[in-house]
């Protein structure tokens, strides 16, 4: 395995790194807590699903507590930390950007501009000769990448609308991704990083509970959205194109045709709304809890189907095991999308 770490070695450090990354983040919510009460209330807008003024910016913590311990940790087990190091730096970019947002809303220009900055650092930290669509010049592909990688951070951001749902979502996609590692389908620092994200997100999870007491805030969800994207780049890069398409296949159905029906009303894309299939199921009679519940569920499958990709590698097959997800994401979507008469 690379990086001089045998699997159980890797399989200890990401349990720890897991556990210790919840109960730091929890902790630092809680303290954290008093201060976003007083200077980053979140008031309801056009795309809040929230009516009463939240404290947002709670993802500080999470972004913090996974830089910090993957810094750390990368140090500690002898692993090379020039792409953690870039990672992180561009995160905390986004972070930047993100607790701007929060406290004065930026023009739209040069959020894309820090966000096209970030994703391109990132990108550049792909291991020399690692391709994903070698069909394509190597180029094109990187530009593809590049675009994708932002539109990622986006969507990841605009999902972030419901109570629990950045959890719902995230937390199966990096269970699986550190499990894929720990059976050494990727990287030893893609592991720990999905490790560490999974752990943090736990610890956020009881203040985001319904109703929740705190947000993520744009501080937490462009960030997020990055370091999960570098997470599923690497493991798309590493032979798991299938299984790094699977993983995060809800929230980019969710989010991609949410934009495809926006533009082809004529609407500006770049404004607030609540027009998402999960918003949308909330108007439609569902409790958040319900409309949570089933995301998660469905991650669940979709983490199964991704680690069952990899372990079946004719394409065939795992366009088949693609299919099969595209099927089940099309049947919550397709619910979401009806009245509930419960």
């Amino acid at each position: 395995m690379d990086g001089g770490l045998d699997r159980a070695m890797l399989a200890g450090s990401v349990a720890v790194l897991g556990a210790v990354a919840a109960l730091v983040c929890a902790l630092a919510i809680a303290a954290l807590h008093p201060l976003l009460v007083r200077y980053a209330l979140a008031r309801p807008n056009a795309r809040s699903s929230h009516v009463t003024p939240t404290p947002q910016g709670a993802g500080a913590a999470v972004v913090a507590v996974v830089a910090v311990f993957g810094l750390a940790a990368s140090v500690v087990l002898g692993l090379p930390g020039e792409r953690l190091t870039m990672l992180f730096a561009a995160a905390v970019l986004l972070a930047a950007i993100g607790a701007a947002d929060d406290i004065r809303p930026l023009p739209t220009l040069p959020r894309l501009a820090a966000q096209f900055m970030a994703v391109i650092a990132v990108v550049t930290t792909l291991p020399d000769g690692a391709r994903v669509l070698p069909m394509l010049p190597e180029l094109a592909e990187r530009a593809l990448i590049t675009v994708a990688g932002v539109w990622f951070v986006n969507l990841t951001n605009f999902m972030d609308g419901l109570d629990w749902m950045t959890v719902a979502e995230f937390v199966p996609v990096t269970a699986a991704l550190a499990l894929i590692g720990v059976v050494s389908a990727t990287d030893p620092e893609t592991t720990l990083v999905a490790a560490l994200l999974c752990g943090a997100l736990l610890g956020f999870a009881p203040f985001n509970k319904p109703v929740a007491k705190v947000f993520l805030g744009d501080v937490g969800s462009l960030p997020i959205g990055l370091i999960a994207g570098w997470c599923l780049l690497s493991l798309a890069a590493a032979g798991g194109l299938a299984a790094a398409i699977l993983l995060p296949m809800y929230y980019l159905a969710d989010a991609t045709l949410t934009l495809l029906r926006r533009l082809a009303r004529g609407e500006k894309v770049w404004e607030a709304h609540r027009t998402h299939f999960y918003q949308r199921a909330t108007a439609n009679g569902f409790s958040v809890r319900a409309v949570v519940g089933r995301v998660f569920v469905l991650n669940l499958v979709l983490a199964a189907l991704a680690t069952l990709s990899l372990a079946l590698p004719a394409p065939s097959l795992q366009a088949g095991l693609v299919a099969v997800g595209a099927v089940a994401v099309s049947a919550v979507l397709a619910t979401f999308e009806r009245t509930n008469a419960a």
